[in-house]
């Protein structure tokens, strides 16, 4: 196992006291941060899935191919305004919120400048790649929401910083609920996808403007002049952060691009019909209380809390395998049902697509956990190698198996390259052998109830999916508690949260427990 510098390992505290820095204000804030979020984020992301797929039946899978082709150059040169800054903002101004003007200046002075690189990079990528002129065209329109989302952005992170949550939950579910009313007279009016991206452009200016209005009244203002010192700590730190960024949106989004270089966008609107699943299930399910957590987790390890860092990177990867392997169970058995019902007959080969790439959205939940602990450890230069070599790995088996195995080929290697970043991580983390054997004595009762799921699956899907759906989760369910899977500590933090939360005096009426 990698050892860790020094510098990347303060003191251990006593756990005891740990427990109670946790147990108290910080637990009660976490779990108000994590309630909005997700609230928002249910709201906000439910909305937009449901967008998406009424976009996949509208544009068709050549148009929609098109459109997650765009997608994916946007998203991948989004990472080039934020240069990894966003994280930094969120982490220093968490543990110094005077200095909280003195970032702004520094990303308001940086960012705009880096949107523009990042949209120069986009319009000769489109070039290299082989696009034709109106894929090209639509692009160079859709690009210039890298400007604006980086102005809005900025302010975003600042509110995260403070924990102010609430205020930019609300702002994420309004604006995805006005693209859509936008979007969808565009749609309705025959404008296409230039409507589509006039009306995107318009609800990210309405959301940006709204963002500095929110944080203006905060108090927060840019400190000018500019601070150097600053600037040349967000771009020295956020350097190998934007990097690992870049690649990481890079490896996930390429083999939608190599996708529609090779075989062509139809097959491309199919990949990214699955994708709309699976990212789906990422960011309800896993970004949204990682976000919410990442103050507390920079808190609790500069602080010295090893023995509480600890306990959260085994409860927050447990969590979110527990959650995500049903769903991947669900999606591989239940593919064929499943994109019929939600895409449409235009979209035959997601099914096949669907069986791979949902594990994708298993194995990523658990990476983000400790993708998320080892920016905290400031050791992003880490995860860049790291994801470098994902990159690498995804794109050369792209190259070998979309020619082999048709579209499905690039959910293979999606897969692969993830599961091998995962296991990296884990190999250069230095976790415990103590860690090891709790996490491996709750996976293998896990893995119980996870074979009982599928068991009961297997043979009721053939009498009628939804039966097999609706007996599957009690099972499964039911196995995880019986078995043991969900330990003491398990429930006394899901206690105490439970507790933190919005309502949670309503619930210690009827949930009494003795806390440790």
């Amino acid at each position: 196992m990698a050892q860790k510098t020094t510098l990347e390992s303060p003191p251990l505290h006593d756990p005891a006291d740990a427990d109670q820095h946790f147990s108290s204000g910080a637990a009660r804030r976490a779990a108000r941060n994590a309630t909005a979020l997700a609230l928002s984020n249910i709201t906000s992301k439910g909305l937009m899935f449901a967008w998406q797929l009424i976009l996949a039946r509208w544009l068709g899978s050549a148009g929609y191919g098109v459109y997650g082709t765009i997608g994916a150059l946007v998203a991948i040169g989004a990472a080039i305004p934020e240069f990894g800054m966003g994280l930094m903002v969120i982490r220093d101004v968490a543990t110094s919120p005077k200095d909280a003007g003195r970032y702004l200046a520094a990303t308001l002075t940086m960012q705009p400048v880096l949107a523009a690189a990042g949209y120069v990079v986009l319009m000769l990528a489109a070039l290299l790649l082989g696009y034709d002129t109106d894929l090209r065209a639509l692009l160079a329109f859709a690009a210039v929401n890298l400007l604006v989302d980086a102005l809005g952005n900025m302010c975003h992170n600042q509110l995260l910083a403070v924990e102010r949550m609430v205020l930019p939950a609300i702002i994420a579910a309004g604006h995805v609920a006005l693209l859509m009313a936008l979007a969808t007279i565009a749609l309705a009016t025959d404008a296409g996808l230039w409507g589509l991206y006039t009306a995107t452009l318009i609800a990210g200016l309405a959301r940006t403007g709204v963002y500095w209005i929110v944080l203006l009244r905060t108090g927060t203002r840019p400190v000018f002049p500019l601070d150097r010192v600053v600037a040349w700590g967000l771009v020295v730190n956020g350097a190998p952060l934007a990097l690992t960024s870049f690649l990481s949106l890079a490896y996930s989004h390429t083999d939608k691009l190599i996708t529609t270089a090779l075989i062509g966008t139809d097959d491309t609107g199919q990949l990214t019909a699955g994708f709309v699943i699976v990212f789906g299930v990422i960011e309800l399910l896993s970004t949204t209380v990682l976000v919410a957590v990442f103050p507390l987790m920079s808190r609790t390890y500069s602080s010295g809390q090893q023995t509480m860092f600890d306990f959260m990177l085994e409860k927050l990867a447990f969590f979110n395998l527990t959650l995500s392997l049903p769903i991947g169970i669900y999606t591989s058995l239940l593919a064929v049902p499943l994109s019929s019902l939600v895409f449409g007959p235009d979209y035959t080969r997601t099914a096949d697509i669907l069986r791979y790439l949902i594990w994708y959205t298993v194995v990523t939940m658990v990476g983000n956990v400790f993708s998320k602990a080892l920016l905290v450890q400031n050791r992003q230069r880490l995860l860049l190698i790291i994801r470098s070599g994902g990159l690498g790995l995804n794109i050369l088996l792209n190259l070998i198996l979309l020619p082999e195995l048709g579209v499905v080929g690039a959910a293979v290697a999606t897969l692969i390259a993830e599961a091998v970043i995962l296991v990296t991580i884990l190999y250069v983390f230095d976790l415990s052998s103590d860690w090891w054997q709790r996490m491996i004595n709750h996976l293998w009762r896990l893995g119980v109830a996870a074979l009982a799921l599928a068991g009961t699956v297997l043979l009721l899907r053939e009498v009628h999916p939804l039966l097999a759906a609706v007996v599957g989760a009690p099972v499964y369910a039911g196995l995880v508690l019986v078995s043991g899977a969900v330990a003491q500590d398990d429930w006394d933090l899901i206690y105490r949260l439970a507790m933190a939360m919005p309502g949670g005096t309503r619930i210690g009426r009827y949930w009494k427990r003795q806390l440790a």
